[in-house]
C-alpha cells in the first residue's frame, strides 16, 4: 500500500487478480478454530503460526527480498517487524489478525485503484486491434503496424479507423468522441482526412493510408497519455521525499518508544514493546503515497474524457494557478475562415465591378483572402482573359485582364502606383482595388469569431485569470476583437518572434507562484507554446506540430475547453491538498494514541486501511468532469 508497493504497481506484483483470497480465507478458518479450541503451549503456537504464514507469508518474504536489494523501509518491512514482534511477546491472535486485515485492505484498495485505471483505459480505448485490406476479393485482417503509406484499407460500420489517411471511396458519419470529447458525430467526404481512433458510425468506406501507425494520431495520443506519469508535480515530489525520510524516522521512533520509557522506569518492557509495534503498524504512509499520484492520474483521465490531453501532473499543477491566459487570434479565438463583409465602390464603379476586378486579379492565389473573394463571387472565372499577373510582396497583385490593368492589394500598393484612394478604417483586412489607374473601391474581409469564444473569456474572468490576445493583425482589428470579447488587453501587428517577446513580458509581470498559459493553433505558434509556463495547442486532431510542441492539447478547436482544463486542474489540486492534510493529520493523531497505549494493534490496522480507502475514493472524484 505504501511507497515500495506504489513504485512496483506496474509490475502487477500484488494485483487483485492474483490476490491469495483462498489462503487468507483458510487463515481465517484456522484462526477461528484456534480461538474456539482454547489451545495452549507449542500446539497453540504452531496453529497460529500456520494461520500467520497463510495470511502474511508473502509479506514477510517480500520484506526479506527488499532488504537484500537495499530497500529496507517499506510497508512489508513495517508489517513484518510489527507482527513478528507480536509473536515474540506471544500476542499470536493480534499478529495473525494484523496480516488478515492488511491483506483485505490491500485487496479493497487495489479494487479502487483498478477501477480508476479501467476508467482511464476505457477513455483511451482507441488503439485499433486490426485493419481490413482487400486480398483476392476478400477482406483480410492485418495488424495496423504492418501497413504503410499508400495502402488502401476498408472500414466497416462500427469499426475504428486504424490509421490516418484520406477518404477515397464512400461517405461516412464518424464518431470522434474518443479523441475530441465531443459526442456529436461529423460527416466524412471523399478527399477529407480521416483520423485513427475515430469510429465509422455509418457506411462502408475506403481510406488511403498517409502515415505509418507509429506516426498516427492515435499512436501519438497514447504515447502522450502513457508518458504523462513521468512528469511529476511538486506535490508528488513532496510525497516521494516525505516517504523517504518519514519511514526511517518512525522506525527510530518505535525503537525509542520500546526502550527509553522502561529504562526510565515508566513501566515494563513488554508494555512498551507492544506499544512500539502498534506504533509501527499505524506508521505506514499508505494513504498519502497511493492517493496523491492517483488524484493526478484521475485528473488527467477526467480531462482526456473531455478531449483535453495533459502531458503530465506538473502541467496540471501549473494549469491550476493561472495569472494570465494568452490567446492567439486567428484559428484560436476566430474560425480562421475569411469572409467578405463589405464592398465600398467609388468613382462610379458598381459593387459587382469592384468584386470582379479583385477576383480576376487574385485568381491564381491560394491565400485565404483570395478564397474568400472567389467564394463571394460564386461564378466561374474565365482565366483566358488574364494576360499577365505579378505579385508584389507585402503589397498585393498587379494583373492585366483583357485590356485593363488591375491593382488589388493594400494601401502601399495604391501609393506605389500613385492611385488617389480613400482609406477605410473598418475592422478587418481591407483590399483596395484600382482599374487603369483609377480607384474603384475597397473590399473588407473579416474573420468570424468562434461561437464559444465569448463564453471562454467570461469563464476565465470568473476564475480571476487575466486574458490577452496576440495577433499579426493591425491594431484596429485587434482592438475590435478584444473589445468584442471583453479581454484585458491585446498586442497587435506581431511577427512570431514578437509574440515570444510579449509573452515573456507577461511572464515577468506575473504574480508569485502563478503561471502564464498560452493557447494557440500549434502550427505557427510553436515558439510561443514552448515558452509559456503551459502551452495549450488548440485543434490538435491531426496536428503533429501541436502534439509535439504543447504541454496540453485540446483535440477540437473550442476555446472554452481552455477554461475547462483550468477548472479540472483546480479541482484535482483541491483533492490532492485534501488528501495530504487528511492523511497526515489522521496519521499523526493515531501515532500519538498508539504511543500512549490508547489504540490496540487491531484498531491500528482498521485505522490505516480506513484512512487509505477514504483517500483513494476521494482521489477518484477527479475522474468526474
Amino acid at each position: 500500500m505504501c511507497e515500495h508497493h506504489h513504485e512496483n504497481e506496474s509490475n502487477h506484483e500484488h494485483c487483485p487478480n492474483s490476490f491469495p483470497l483462498i489462503r487468507v480465507f483458510a487463515a481465517v478458518l484456522i484462526f477461528g478454530a484456534a480461538l474456539a479450541a482454547d489451545l495452549s503451549g507449542a500446539v497453540r503456537f504452531g496453529v497460529f503460526l500456520a494461520a500467520y504464514v497463510l495470511a502474511g507469508g508473502d509479506v514477510v518474504l517480500k520484506a526479506f527480498k527488499n532488504i537484500t536489494r537495499g530497500e529496507v523501509f517499506d510497508e512489508n518491512f513495517l508489517m513484518s517487524v510489527a507482527t513478528l514482534g507480536a509473536f515474540a511477546i506471544k500476542e499470536y491472535p493480534e499478529a495473525v489478525m494484523v496480516m488478515v486485515l492488511y491483506q483485505i485492505g490491500e485487496y479493497l484498495q487495489h479494487r479502487a485503484v483498478k477501477k480508476s485505471r479501467n476508467s482511464i483505459s476505457a477513455l483511451m480505448d482507441i488503439r485499433p486491434d486490426y485493419a481490413n485490406i482487400e486480398k483476392d476479393g476478400q477482406l483480410v485482417r492485418v495488424l495496423p503496424k504492418d501497413l504503410h503509406p499508400g495502402d488502401i484499407i476498408v472500414v466497416k460500420t462500427g469499426e475504428k479507423i486504424p490509421l490516418d489517411g484520406v477518404l477515397i471511396e464512400g461517405k461516412a458519419v464518424v464518431d470522434t468522441s474518443a479523441l475530441t470529447g465531443e459526442s456529436v458525430p461529423g460527416t466524412l467526404k471523399i478527399g477529407e482526412n480521416a483520423y485513427s481512433g475515430s469510429i465509422n458510425a455509418g457506411g462502408l468506406i475506403k481510406i488511403r493510408v498517409t502515415k505509418p501507425f507509429a506516426e498516427s494520431t492515435v499512436a501519438k495520443i497514447l504515447e502522450m497519455v502513457e508518458n504523462a506519469a513521468s512528469r511529476k508535480a511538486k506535490a508528488e515530489n513532496f510525497i516521494t521525499k516525505f516517504a523517504k525520510y518519514y519511514t526511517p524516522a518512525v522506525v527510530a521512533g518505535a525503537l525509542i518508544l520500546a526502550v527509553l520509557p522502561p529504562v526510565l522506569g515508566f513501566g515494563a518492557f513488554s508494555v512498551w514493546i507492544e506499544r512500539a509495534l502498534t506504533f509501527l503498524v499505524i506508521s505506514c504512509p499508505c494513504a498519502l503515497v497511493i492517493s496523491v499520484p492517483l488524484s493526478f492520474f484521475a485528473g488527467i483521465g477526467g480531462a482526456s474524457r473531455a478531449g483535453i490531453l495533459i502531458k503530465g501532473s506538473s502541467f496540471l499543477e501549473l494549469l491550476a494557478k493561472p495569472d494570465a491566459v494568452v490567446f492567439d487570434k486567428t484559428g484560436t479565438l476566430t474560425k480562421g475562415t475569411f469572409k467578405v463583409t463589405e464592398i465600398v465602390p467609388e468613382n462610379g464603379f458598381s459593387v459587382e465591378e469592384v468584386l470582379e476586378c479583385a477576383v480576376f486579379a487574385e485568381n491564381y492565389s491560394n491565400h485565404p483572402i483570395a478564397a474568400s473573394l472567389k467564394s463571394a463571387w460564386g461564378k466561374e472565372i474565365d482565366s483566358t482573359r488574364i494576360k499577365n499577373e505579378e505579385e508584389l510582396a507585402g503589397r498585393g497583385i498587379r494583373a492585366v485582364v483583357g485590356c485593363d490593368e488591375i491593382l488589388c492589394g493594400n494601401g502601399l500598393l495604391m501609393e506605389q502606383f500613385s492611385v488617389d484612394y480613400s482609406k477605410n478604417e473598418s475592422a478587418g483586412t481591407v483590399v483596395y482595388v484600382a482599374k487603369n489607374g483609377k480607384y474603384a473601391g475597397c473590399i473588407v474581409i473579416s474573420d468570424e469569431i468562434k461561437e464559444d469564444a465569448a463564453d471562454a473569456i467570461k469563464s476565465l474572468k470568473n476564475i480571476f485569470a487575466k486574458t490577452y490576445m496576440l495577433t499579426g493583425d493591425n491594431a484596429k482589428t485587434a482592438q475590435y476583437w478584444a473589445n468584442e470579447l471583453h479581454m484585458d488587453g491585446f498586442f497587435a501587428e506581431l511577427m512570431p518572434i514578437d509574440k515570444v517577446e510579449k509573452l515573456e513580458r507577461l511572464i515577468s509581470e506575473k504574480a508569485r507562484g502563478k503561471s502564464v498559459i498560452f493557447a494557440g493553433d500549434g502550427i505557427n505558434d510553436a515558439p510561443v507554446l514552448t515558452r509559456a509556463d503551459v502551452g495549450i495547442a488548440m485543434g490538435g486532431l491531426g496536428s503533429d506540430a501541436a502534439i509535439e510542441a504543447a504541454d496540453a492539447v485540446i483535440m477540437d478547436d473550442k476555446p472554452s475547453k481552455v477554461a475547462l482544463a483550468i477548472k479540472i486542474a483546480q479541482k484535482t489540486m483541491k483533492i490532492v491538498k485534501q488528501n495530504i492534510v487528511f492523511a497526515i493529520g489522521i496519521k499523526a493523531l493515531f501515532l500519538i494514541l498508539g504511543a500512549f497505549g490508547l489504540m490496540s494493534m487491531w484498531g491500528a490496522v482498521f485505522a490505516d486501511v480506513g484512512v487509505t480507502l477514504i483517500a483513494v475514493l476521494n482521489a477518484l472524484r477527479a475522474l468526474k468532469v
